[in-house]
Formats: structure tokens, C-alpha cells, sequence
């Protein structure tokens, strides 16, 4: 007869899942780390040059605006501890082919956000290491970096999570270094907000600009399979990520708006403003961290693209082999490695940029698809114990949508173009679907 030991030994070909390993602080580094970006050290002047000083109100108006979104993806994470983010949550309220639909959009964005992100981190790169603009070197950064973030998290998601939270507050200090000091120099009557008229010809250009500076934060649930506590940690750092980010992006407007007379003309305005107050190291300072800023933001864009890619698939969309978790790092090792490869060939091909136009179009429909599914979810899951209650009830996704529809109407006839394009070939897709597991709907 065995004995007690031996008894709990799992079979041994029992299927490997996932550790849930990152806790809630982690998770609110993680949220900075995936919407602070390399928007932040553009972002100032692109918004000084459509929005003149009022830009500084329009920051913190778009800081508002996300937030509805924010509480949408909040409350709907609230209910699910299961990977997945928006692809999950549409498919909970409207199916499997809707589900997949926004699954596919936001798998296009993390793949192209990728292979961009990777690009422009040569391109930083590039202000104090000449060589990285072009030939070999610029491809070694590029391969690099992603084979170095796909290799990290293969190896775990608490070696990802601690790697992300490093770069999260490496990319936070340069900023808080440049409110710190820029604050004694700021000019009031440069930052006035209302200083002149708002050139209202510009208002639908600034408001996607700005809202998605704080992009991102959708990203978050997708990986709920690996945290300790989804249902109440990943609600708990999204607001604590938009409340931080916002107020951050205001404090970074109105110094750079106080401290450079020509703000709306340059093209490093993070590192300008700070050379006119802090000296030539300051100006390094600043431009390490917009390099910085982007790996971090890719290191995000590593561990929580391949999670849609992974929840798809064990739906049943692609090859099983995506599905599997590896025995020995408990992560979806195919499914990050699949990602890395495409987004590598992707940022190599140059073609990068014309995917990357669909970001605009797709993130909005993951956005319509998620804030429209918090209508059905809650009426379905909203008595679970710890589910987060909106106040209003309706009101604030009924008013994310149709934030998220006026944003979508002013996106280029292009851009609606290659989004509906995409939408067609996923549903082409949709119609390969192998058979599920037994789990799957």
C-alpha cells in the first residue's frame, strides 16, 4: 500500500499550469510600466503644438476621460481569476466569435506595439550612440533587446514582474528629477492654461493624442492566471496606476510648458526643457530615460501579449502547442516565443509601421468591446463576493463607450480601413478554429 507521501504525488502526466506569483504592489509597477512610455518625453510638445498653454488642462481632462475606461476593465476584472483581459471578458458576455475578434485586435496591437517599440528603442538610443541609427548595430539593438525580454520571461513571470517593476521605476526617477528641479524655474506666465484662444480645429487630433499617452492599462488582466489575487489586485492597481499617471503627466506639462519658451517646436522637449534649467547631465539624464522608458514599456508588451495568444489558443484557435504551459517555468513559453519571433521579424521588415497603424483602430474596438461587455457581465456576475460596483450602475459604461465610438469616428479614413481589414481576416481565421479542451466554451 503506498503511504500518505507517495499518495499526493500528482500523476505524472498531469498538465503543468500556471504559478500565481505576482502580488499587488508588483502589479501596480507593472501598470505604470506598461502606459508610461516613450509618449511622456514627445508628448508635451505634440500637445503644446495643437493645444497651445491649455494643453495643461487637456492632460489632466484626458487623465479623466481614461479613467472611465479604466474603471470599466477595473470592474469587469473583478470578476474572472482566469488570463485573457478583454478577449475574456467579450467572449463571457457575446461568444466565442466576438470574444476571438477582440482577441485578434489586441494580439495585432501587442505584436506591432512590439516590433515598433523595438525600433524606437534604437532610435533613442541613437542620441548618445550614433551608430545605432542604421546597419548592424541597429539590428543587434533591436534583436537584442527583444531576445533578452522574450528570455526573461520564458524563465518565469516573477522574474518578468520583478524586471518589470525595475524598469518601472528606473523610467519614473528621470521624471521625478525633472519636476523636482524644473518646478523652482517654472515661468507662471508661461504655463498659464488659458493664456490664449484653444484652436477647437485641433480638439479632435489632441484628444486622441492624448488619451492614448495613457494607453496600455488594458494589457493588465491579461496575465490574471499569474497573479496571487486577480479579483482584487488587478482593480486596485488600475486606479492606482490612472490616479499616478495623471497626475504625473500634468506635473511633466506644466513644467516643460513653464521652462521652454518653444515647447511646441521641439523635437526632444523633455530634454531641452531640462537642459534650460539643469545643465548638459540633466538633458543625458533624460534622454537615457526615454530609452529606459521604451524597454520597460516592451518588457510589458513581452509578458502580456503572449497571454492573448495563449487564451486563444486554448479556446482552440492555432496550433494546441500554444496552449501548453512549460513543465519547468510554468509560463506559455511557445506563446512568448511566437510573439518575440513575429514582432522580430516584423521590426526587422520595416513593415512595422503600417501594423502599427491598426493600434489606433484595434485599441478602440477592445475598448468598445470591453466597457459594452461590463454592461452584460454585471447584471451576470456582479453579486460575487469582492466584485467591484460602479457608482451610477450603467452610467460609466454607457459613457466609455461612447467615448471610445467619438474617438474611434475621428481616427482616418485609412486607419478604419486596415481596422476593418483586420476584423475580416480574423473572422477568416475564426473559421479554423480547431477543437477546443474540454475547459474551453
Amino acid at each position: 500500500m503506498p503511504s500518505p507521501q507517495q499518495s499526493a504525488v500528482p500523476p505524472l502526466d498531469t498538465e503543468p499550469t500556471m504559478h500565481r506569483a505576482v502580488g499587488r504592489w508588483q502589479l501596480f509597477g507593472l501598470s505604470i510600466n506598461d502606459v508610461i512610455g516613450s509618449g511622456i518625453y514627445l508628448l508635451p510638445a505634440a500637445a503644446a503644438l495643437l493645444l497651445g498653454p491649455a494643453s495643461l488642462w487637456a492632460v489632466l481632462l484626458a487623465g479623466l476621460a481614461v479613467s472611465l475606461l479604466v474603471l470599466c476593465y477595473a470592474q469587469a476584472a473583478s470578476y474572472f481569476d482566469q488570463p485573457g483581459g478583454g478577449y475574456l471578458y467579450a467572449r463571457e458576455a457575446f461568444g466565442p466569435f466576438i470574444g476571438f475578434e477582440v482577441g485578434w485586435m489586441l494580439l495585432i496591437t501587442r505584436v506591432a506595439s512590439a516590433a515598433a517599440l523595438s525600433n524606437g528603442l534604437a532610435e533613442a538610443v541613437t542620441h548618445f550612440w550614433p551608430d545605432a541609427a542604421h546597419g548592424g548595430v541597429r539590428v543587434a539593438i533591436v534583436t537584442g533587446s527583444l531576445a533578452f525580454l522574450v528570455a526573461v520571461n520564458v524563465f518565469g513571470v516573477r522574474a518578468a514582474a520583478r524586471t518589470g517593476v525595475f524598469l518601472a521605476i528606473a523610467k519614473v526617477l528621470p521624471l521625478l528629477m525633472f519636476l523636482g528641479i524644473g518646478a523652482m524655474y517654472v515661468d507662471m506666465s508661461l504655463a498659464t492654461p488659458l493664456a490664449g484662444p484653444i484652436p477647437l480645429d485641433d480638439l479632435g487630433r489632441a484628444a486622441l493624442l492624448l488619451l492614448f499617452a495613457y494607453a496600455g492599462f488594458e494589457n493588465l488582466p491579461a496575465a490574471a492566471g499569474e497573479y496571487r489575487n486577480p479579483r482584487r489586485d488587478v482593480p486596485f492597481a488600475m486606479l492606482m496606476m490612472i490616479a499616478s499617471v495623471t497626475l504625473l503627466y500634468f506635473a511633466v506639462q506644466w513644467v516643460a510648458l513653464g521652462t521652454l519658451p518653444g515647447l511646441a517646436q521641439s523635437q526632444t522637449p523633455l530634454a531641452d526643457a531640462a537642459a534650460t534649467f539643469g545643465g548638459g547631465w540633466l538633458a543625458l539624464v533624460l534622454t537615457v530615460g526615454a530609452a529606459v522608458s521604451i524597454l520597460g514599456t516592451n518588457s510589458n508588451t513581452v509578458m502580456l501579449g503572449p497571454r492573448y495568444l495563449h487564451a486563444m489558443a486554448m479556446d482552440g484557435y492555432g496550433p494546441a502547442a500554444l496552449a501548453k504551459i512549460h513543465p519547468r517555468f510554468r509560463t506559455p513559453a511557445l506563446a512568448i516565443i511566437t510573439v518575440g519571433v513575429l514582432s522580430l521579424l516584423l521590426a526587422l521588415s520595416g513593415s512595422f509601421v503600417q501594423l502599427a497603424l491598426l493600434s489606433v483602430v484595434a485599441r478602440l474596438c477592445t475598448y468598445i468591446g470591453t466597457s459594452v461587455s461590463v454592461l452584460v457581465l454585471r447584471r451576470r456576475h456582479g453579486d460575487r463576493d469582492g466584485a467591484l460596483h460602479l457608482p451610477g450602475g450603467p452610467l460609466i459604461p454607457i459613457a466609455a463607450t461612447l467615448l471610445s465610438i467619438g474617438l474611434l469616428a475621428s481616427a482616418s479614413i485609412e486607419n478604419l480601413i486596415a481596422g476593418a481589414v483586420a476584423l475580416l481576416l480574423g473572422a477568416v481565421i475564426y473559421k479554423f478554429r480547431r477543437k477546443p479542451g474540454p475547459e474551453a466554451p
